[in-house]
């Protein structure tokens, strides 16, 4: 994977791929190896440092942060057997829908 500009199809293709033939010492093999807790975990970290960089002013270290995240995300989905066509399958079945935000009870803690 040494593409200038790399897809998020293609990012998934080469996870499932280490998935199935793993490297030896590869952060994807050590992952997979340690399994859905871990790779959990991983997401969870990721996600609150995307929030954390996005409150700061630094896009190089928001684009970063987002970048960790969407690798994560993507281990997580081949560990679970998730595709990128089913997300953007799920994202299509959206598109021209309203909201049912009229629907839910109005928040007023926050």
């Amino acid at each position: 994977m040494t593409q200038a500009k790399q897809s998020i199809p293609a990012l998934y293709d080469f996870i499932k791929e280490r998935q199935a033939n793993p490297v030896a010492g590869s952060y994807t093999d050590y992952l997979f190896t340690k399994g859905l807790d871990k790779i959990l975990k991983k997401v969870g970290e990721e996600s609150t440092e995307v929030i954390v960089a996005a409150k700061n002013p630094d896009d190089p270290a928001f684009i970063l942060e987002v970048a960790d995240l969407t690798y994560h995300v993507l281990v997580l989905m081949v560990e679970r057997g998730i595709t990128v066509d089913q997300i953007a399958t799920e994202l299509a079945s959206r598109e021209g829908k309203k909201s049912r935000l009229q629907e839910r009870s109005k928040i007023e803690k926050y």
